[in-house]
């Protein structure tokens, strides 16, 4: 702010003429929250014309405008929002192989960013003044850990992929374990689920409770023969011949039966975008879809027990490894059951994070200081901006944010 008071008139006399138009506007009532900045108000009386030429008068005499410079899409209590960090995680949300994006989408998900990046600002501040930032070594350790599945040229090469360093890699989980330590105390720790809670969720949703067919929850790994478009596994591995799919499948089995996770093979490994993730898990499947699907994938559940692995059956399209999780049968699912319990719990107590997470950062946004320069622009350019969203230099008055 220094440096932007004109040379006759000092800082304590602008904070005096901003006390006299506030005192002003206070005992004549004008409520002039949520006003349009620029717009003149009319049939305004002299007592009020007073405090609002004084308003002027200050704004013009000392106040002079802060400029930012292009690349400054957004200011949270004084910390700037660069153009380039936006451009980072934007990267990171789009298909580098699909259509490109039009302006319009280009904007809007670039907004949706932005807006994220302005609300893990304000949670930062506030992690930091309840002694809540992640230290040195909660930063390491789950760097480590995400590190942990990958080769050293493997790592390098995701990282390179999504155009981030080890330093910034390193600052975004000091971000978000601080994040999340500040949550955990004021939102997690505040909820509550009592007996009574279950029990009338379970009274008045007994119909999800109610099995009506045998159901077998079933975790896979997939190998393909060919190259796949898009490979989702934390390796980026993939078979492209049937020679290769066979060797890889070898090797899956040989692990297994040593003893190594399928969860965590799966997610290594596996080919199918849509399950790798959740470590092969596709959930519940009802005996009516086993028995439109493939009779040796319906004959090889079947004839597992819950926690058993299958050997690999050979589909058309190419090889799958099952593993059963566990298995039900029909009936109405009782209140005492503890997977009904457990189920219930989760629901609700994930129900009252959302809300209290939401309350919470309203909260948090109320009482900070931030301005979106990006929306603004496109606002005023009816979202016809240079380069899919660059910005001009914007200019508010010192203070106004």
């Amino acid at each position: 702010m220094h440096g932007l008071h004109s040379r006759g008139q000092s800082k304590e006399s602008c904070l005096s003429i901003h006390l006299v138009a506030n005192l002003l506007r206070y005992f004549f009532q004008v409520r002039t929250k949520g006003a349009v900045p620029g717009r003149v108000r009319t049939a305004v009386s002299k007592p009020i014309a007073v405090a609002g030429l004084l308003a002027v008068a200050c704004v013009a005499g000392c106040n002079r405008q802060a400029q930012h410079s292009p690349d400054v899409w957004a200011v949270v209590n004084g910390k700037e929002i660069r153009k380039e960090e936006v451009e980072k995680y934007y990267r990171t949300r789009i298909n580098p192989e699909g259509q490109a994006p039009s302006q319009e989408e280009a904007l809007s998900l670039k907004l949706n960013v932005l807006d994220e990046l302005i609300n893990n600002e304000i949670l930062i501040e506030r992690a930091k003044k309840l002694n809540l930032e992640a230290s040195d070594g909660e930063v390491e350790d789950k760097f480590t850990e995400l590190k942990s599945p990958y080769t050293e040229d493997e790592f390098q090469r995701q990282l390179k992929e999504r155009g981030v360093s080890v330093d910034d890699l390193k600052r975004d989980l000091r971000r978000q374990l601080s994040i999340q330590k500040l949550l955990n105390r004021e939102v997690v720790a505040k909820i509550s689920i009592t007996d009574q809670d279950v029990a009338e969720f379970y009274n008045a949703n007994k119909a999800q409770f109610n099995v009506a067919e045998p159901q077998f929850r079933i975790a896979q790994i997939v190998v393909t023969p060919r190259k796949e478009p898009q490979i989702r596994n934390r390796k980026n591995d993939d078979a492209t011949n049937e020679a290769e799919a066979q060797r890889k499948v070898k090797m899956l089995m040989d692990r297994l039966n040593s003893g190594a996770d399928f969860a965590q093979l799966a997610m290594d490994y596996s080919e199918d975008m849509n399950s790798a993730a959740t470590g092969g898990d596709m959930g519940y499947v009802p005996e009516s879809a086993l028995n439109q699907s493939d009779p040796a994938l319906k004959k090889m559940v079947l004839g597992l027990k819950p926690g058993q692995v299958g050997p690999p059956i050979q589909l058309k399209e190419g090889y799958r490894i099952l593993k059963l999780i566990t298995r039900e049968s029909p009936g109405l699912r009782g209140l005492a059951e503890p997977q009904v319990q457990q189920t219930i719990r989760d629901t609700l107590r994930n129900r009252k994070e959302q809300l209290l997470r939401a309350a919470y950062l309203a909260i948090a946004r109320d009482e900070a200081h931030s301005t979106n320069y990006l929306a603004q622009q496109v606002i005023e350019t009816s979202g016809k901006l240079p380069d899919g969203g660059s910005t001009a230099v914007v200019t508010r008055p010192v203070g106004q944010q």
